[in-house]
């Protein structure tokens, strides 16, 4: 009963409490909606049913488990209803009635519940049906680029109506049209007469044949058979020389439109961008091939179109005809391309050209930077000739784009040639065929072999090399230049034929073309060079009388032609590379992963900049190094230096004067003569050379700590360099002239210790000087008693003559204490005698030679002596006494010397910290610059097999990503 005054709108529910309107009776349940409507105006039905269970409006409401018990669910409904009391009369009548009512709406409103189950399972049939419909249509999303998205971009700029009006008109199409009926009856006819010729019997009568033919045949009877087949060629090559010109204009048309679509930014253009996009990356991976040293038997196969063919052929013509510009140099007769020259053709707004490794665009619509850029080719082609040489296998890479221009890479080879001629190298010839070979042995490689027409087809090289190289003619495109010259010279016109048709030759070709490239002319361009072949083969008899096809003339075709063939040959063959490239890099990385575990894959680059950076390292710490260290070491290499000057040229001859007034003016007058002309020169040479030591040994200190020996070539270049470039400061030797003269005219010593530093700098000085002078002695005389006894050694003869002279003059000297340096003539008479007495033969020169060493000893010891007598003589110094016995005057000379010996290293000192090592450091980077723009420098200096398989690996990884690039690239425009 709830359920049915729910329904009825007869409850109100709010909160927890569901409350019947007419009897107010409170249910208890969940949620309520709020009505409001009075007993009175509800159904009658319901009313009733309200009365059979709550009587009248007035009686006592039942409690509210009464209400629950009846009315809380449709599932508590009594399915029969209660027996009437008793004395009800018809009352059960009517209670089986009102409860088949009930059951009766009950259903009834369910129905809607099942016309909205029935809506929902109708819509997902509908939809499901509409995508079965839909899949069943095919897929058109391929063909969008036939509609690009620019076109109504473009719909707002070009003027349609100025573009429809450019178009030919129905009308001119139509007189374009040939007459179909009269070439019908031309046909009908020259038919007749072939098949009376065929069948020996006399040609149709006009009568006989006008079954065969028009009513029109009449106007034909004035004129022979021969006429008329004359006749119906020219109408037709007339017909196809007019389409030939609608197209042309067409083309011309749509090649401004192009124009116009490529330089739009970004919106529009992705077709035009793919297809630029990908000879470019083609033209990179040939690049980096071109440089690469293939190992592990990988081979460049990647297609190009190598151009090959008898030196003034015509090759490079051809080549300008297909890049639309006259980009290469000309010459009357000589040899003008000197080296493989790597064109890549691309399609571009801008008609422009620009190479490899630079920057610069040369604008081929002028003229002044066509012949910038035909100059630049020729530089870069003599200066890839090394000397001695005519021919270079270097390639030159170049880049030429421009509106309606087919994509492709060419390759143009220097001319294939006969004899060598004066100027040449003796091997030029067997170069430029080894050049072509390399190429031409490409199995993927498509050739352009170029035949001169205007010279006789015997005297071609350049066909049997090709058909050595491509025996079956599976990759080979043949081409006859100079058709024009051939067709004046020739008595014979079907040569040409022949040639076309593959027939003259042995070779074998895809396809055979003939092209007009020019009067011969080096001004004409290329315009002219267009209008001058097209006007050429209109006018020839040579597709006059079908000896040519329309298909094999003009460059035009010809690069069509070449540019199909091209792509076909890349997308034959690029795939196979790349896993070809795949598996080189598999096998380097294997050999790296097996060699060098631990080291990283550093390639000549990276190695080069790892150890520059070392090496400015190095040069830093030049600066590191104390003031001490610096003025030690040039103090004892300069000295090491002049020691031997000072004691044989100033303090020998000086002391051995014995005389103090003499000794002065000779010492003073000596430095001033080695200060003026020597010792500034010295000194800065002994600088240069400690300098370089100093940095050599911080190369070799950093070189032991755990671095790489692979740099030990390339420091010691630098070094090498670096030291070769430096020069030293010329001012600082007049400065340091100033210095040391000023050094050494003092002669005052001060105090105590400068006298004694001096004695013991004189005493190590003449104490070294004795020991050198008795070895001297000692290799003179031989062995003496003690080793010939110890050692068994036995004196020469030589020996043996000096030894008994050393005698003799030993003798002399105990009786002459004083005697002077030199012997008189006296003297060595009296020596020579002696010995002579003795059975001794000896030369007087031998005799004077052996006194100098023996009364060097002899001086040194006496001097040694007066050392140690002057310790004490710094007192008499310092009051100027006058005492024979100690005059130190020698002791006053080596302090001079000792003091200009350290002036001079501090002075060299500062030069070296405060400007030399400073200007080292600039020439090291100077000479590091250099180094690294030089590649070849670098190849030599970094060597070894770890950096030949990372430079491999790296070039290998470049060649295969960039193939990946371009086929991901290819599969799109696919």
């Amino acid at each position: 009963m709830t359920f049915l005054c729910h329904l009825a709108g007869n409850m109100l529910r709010v909160g927890g409490k569901v409350t019947c309107r007419a009897c107010r009776n409170a249910v208890p349940t969940r949620t309520g909606v709020k009505f409001r409507i009075p007993l009175q105006k509800l159904h009658p039905l319901y009313r009733a049913i309200h009365h059979r269970y709550y009587g009248n409006t007035n009686t006592q409401r039942p409690p509210h488990r009464t209400a629950a018990r009846y009315f809380t669910s449709m599932s508590r409904l009594p399915m029969r209803p209660p027996k009437p009391p008793p004395g009800s009369g018809g009352r059960g009548y009517q209670q089986k009635r009102n409860f088949w009512v009930a059951r009766l709406a009950a259903r009834l409103l369910k129905l809607r519940y099942i016309l909205l189950g029935s809506a929902v399972g109708g819509g997902y049939t509908a939809k499901k049906t509409y995508d079965e419909w839909k899949d069943m249509l095919p897929d058109l999303s391929e063909y969008n680029w036939v509609i690009p998205d620019f076109v109504w971009e473009l719909s707002e700029q070009i003027d349609l109506d100025k573009f429809a009006k450019a178009l030919p008109e129905m009308e001119e199409i139509a007189k374009l049209l040939p007459d179909f009926d009269k070439i019908g009856e031309n046909f009908t006819f020259i038919k007749s007469l072939l098949s009376s010729e065929t069948s020996g019997e006399p040609p149709l009568k006009a009568t006989d044949a006008s079954t065969a033919a028009s009513q029109d045949d009449k106007q034909y009877k004035k004129s022979s058979d021969k006429e008329k087949i004359d006749q119906l060629q020219e109408d037709l090559l007339r017909t196809q020389l007019k389409y030939q010109r609608m197209l042309e204009r067409l083309e011309k048309e749509n090649k401004e439109l192009r124009k116009v679509v490529l330089q739009k930014d970004d919106k529009g253009i992705h077709q035009r961008k793919v297809k630029k996009s990908l000879i470019d990356l083609y033209s990179e991976v040939l690049d980096i091939l071109s440089d690469y040293d293939a190992n592990y038997n990988t081979q460049d196969h990647l297609p190009r179109v190598v151009v090959v063919g008898d030196q003034s052929a015509g090759k490079t013509s051809v080549l300008e005809m297909i890049a639309q510009a006259r980009i290469f140099p000309r010459g009357s007769g000589e040899m003008m391309t000197r080296s493989p020259v790597k064109v890549t053709l691309s399609e571009g707004p801008h008609h422009v050209a620009l190479f490899k490794d630079s920057g610069r665009e040369f604008d081929l619509t002028k003229e002044e930077d066509l012949a910038a850029l035909r100059h630049e080719i020729e530089l870069r082609m003599r200066k890839s000739v090394k000397e001695g040489q005519t021919v270079s296998c270097e390639t030159i890479s170049l880049s030429v784009k421009g509106p309606g221009i087919q994509r492709m890479v060419l390759v143009d080879l220097p001319g294939v040639i006969s004899t060598v001629t004066s100027g040449m190298a003796s091997d030029t010839k067997e170069t430029i065929f080894s050049i072509s070979k390399a190429y031409m042995q490409n199995p993927n490689a498509i050739i352009l072999c170029i035949q001169d027409g205007s010279v006789d087809a015997e005297r071609s090289i350049v066909t049997d090399l090709v058909s050595q190289m491509d025996p079956h003619g599976k990759r080979t495109i043949f081409v006859l230049t100079k058709v024009d010259l051939a067709e004046k010279n020739l008595a014979s016109p079907s040569r040409i034929q022949q040639i076309v048709e593959g027939k003259l030759f042995p070779m074998k070709a895809l396809g055979y073309f003939a092209v007009v490239t020019g009067k011969g002319s080096s001004g004409e361009s290329i315009d002219s060079i267009k209008d001058y072949e097209e006007d050429f083969f209109q006018n020839s008899r040579l597709l006059r009388d079908g000896m040519l096809k329309a298909h094999q003339v003009t460059t035009k075709n010809l690069s069509l032609a070449v540019s199909d063939c091209f792509w076909k040959m890349v997308r034959e063959s690029v795939e196979q590379q790349a896993d070809v490239f795949k598996a080189s890099r598999f096998n380097l990385e294997t050999e790296w992963k097996n060699n060098y575990p631990r080291l990283r894959e550093l390639d000549r680059n990276e190695l080069y900049e790892k150890a520059k950076n070392e090496i400015l390292d190095e040069v830093i710490n030049l600066s590191q190094v104390t003031p001490q260290h610096w003025e030690a070491i040039l103090q004892k290499k300069l000295w090491e230096r002049v020691s031997t000057h000072v004691i044989e040229n100033i303090y020998l001859p000086a002391a051995q004067t014995m005389d103090s007034g003499t000794f002065n003016t000779t010492v003073d007058i000596k430095l001033k003569q080695w200060t003026d002309k020597q010792l500034p020169h010295k000194a800065l040479e002994v600088a240069w050379e400690t300098l370089q030591e100093e940095f050599a040994r911080f190369i070799a200190e950093y070189k032991g700590k755990d671095q790489d020996d692979i740099f030990d070539k390339l420091k010691e270049a630098v070094k090498d360099e670096s030291i070769k470039r430096h020069k030293w400061n010329e001012r600082a030797m007049d400065s340091l002239r100033v210095i040391q003269h000023n050094a050494l005219e003092d002669r005052s010593i001060t105090d105590k210790p400068q006298w004694d530093a001096a004695i013991q700098f004189m005493e190590q000085t003449l104490q070294s000087r004795l020991k050198d002078t008795e070895a001297v002695i000692k290799d003179m005389v031989g062995p003496d008693w003690k080793e010939r006894w110890m050692s068994w050694k036995n004196r020469t003869p030589d020996q043996h003559i000096r030894n008994e002279t050393r005698t003799e003059l030993e003798r002399l000297l105990k009786l002459h204490d004083e005697h002077t340096a030199y012997l008189a003539n006296d003297e060595v008479t009296t020596v020579r005698k002696n010995l002579e007495g003795r059975g001794v033969e000896v030369d007087p020169v031998l005799i004077k030679d052996t006194w100098h060493q023996l009364y060097r000893r002899h001086f040194l010891q006496k001097a040694l002596a007066h050392c140690s007598l002057c310790k004490r003589g710094f007192y008499y110094y310092q009051r100027h006494f006058v005492d024979s016995e100690l005059e130190c005057n020698d002791v006053v000379l080596f302090w001079r010397i000792q003091r200009m010996l350290v002036i001079t290293a501090n002075t060299l000192r500062q030069q070296l910290t405060n400007t030399e090592v400073r200007r080292l450091e600039k020439n090291v980077k100077e000479v590091l610059e250099d180094f690294g723009e030089d590649m070849e420098k670098k190849s030599q200096l970094i060597t070894g097999r770890r950096v030949q398989l990372a430079e491999d690996l790296k070039k290998v990884r470049e060649i295969q990503e960039k193939l990946e690039a371009f086929i991901e690239a290819l599969h799109k425009e696919k």
